[in-house]
């Protein structure tokens, strides 16, 4: 996997003080996407154990809240194979820090068994995140108004509770 950036002290991607990590590789292509050059699976730099340390490193900080996924896709098949075991090491090691993780396929369509992104991973990666915001950006319905999302079809969902009961809960 390949990663665009790494974003310290971020406010713009998740509720508080964040690190965010943007994956390389999308395959939906949104029409007014903000960082088209993500699309390419290959942009960027190779996601490495000293990238993932670098980034573990960030979230000792008592300040950052979290960590933020987005891209590109995290739930990119190829993507979510590399980022599970990185995921799982984040919250092994950083217990405190919360999880959010954003997405241009729908959670109950493109990530239940059967979907379009539903891989043997993608559970096991949906169980250890805390809010995902999922849908395509739609560039007709963009509204700056909106908190942590850039079109109103996007939903803000509590994660947590969709892995335990499936029910799909909007925050904020």
């Amino acid at each position: 996997m390949y990663y665009s950036a790494i974003k310290y002290n971020d406010i713009a991607n998740g509720i508080g003080v964040r690190t965010v990590l943007f994956v390389s590789g999308c395959r939906n292509h949104c029409k007014g996407c903000f960082q088209p050059e993500t699309w390419d699976f290959c942009h960027g730099n190779p996601f490495t154990k000293e990238t993932e340390n670098e980034i573990i490193k960030s979230l000792d900080s008592v300040y950052i809240k979290g960590l933020t996924l987005l891209g590109g896709d995290p739930f990119e098949p190829e993507n979510q194979k590399v980022l599970l075991p990185f995921v799982r090491r984040v919250c092994r090691e950083c217990p405190t820090k919360d999880i959010w993780a954003y997405t241009g396929y729908v959670l109950d369509r493109d990530l239940i068994p059967g979907g379009r992104c539903y891989t043997e991973d993608t559970g096991e990666l949906l169980s250890y995140i805390d809010i995902l915001v999922d849908g395509p950006y739609i560039e007709e319905q963009h509204d700056i108004t909106l908190k942590f999302k850039g079109s109103a079809n996007q939903r803000v969902i509590d994660c947590k509770k969709y892995v335990q009961d499936g029910i799909i809960t909007e925050v904020l």
